[in-house]
């Protein structure tokens, strides 16, 4: 069997939390699953945990802050 180049994740998350991720990835024109990766991702590597995969978004370019 060949290897995946995703892995489906599926969670439960409060309303208003997944709201706020809709707008971040709006405001960064991304996807939500785009925008969920650029997170972890991002938590990662400031808090030094390894990624297996050596994966990066399709789109690289920082997180801006409200109001950039």
């Amino acid at each position: 069997m060949a290897n995946a180049k995703t892995a489906t994740l599926s969670f439960r998350i409060k309303p208003g939390l997944k709201e706020a991720l809709r707008v971040a990835a709006e405001r960064e024109h991304r996807s939500i699953a785009n925008m969920v990766e650029v997170m972890i991702l991002q938590y990662c590597g400031q808090n030094g945990v390894a990624v297996a995969d050596d994966h990066t978004p399709s789109v690289e370019r920082p997180i801006l802050e409200h109001g950039q």
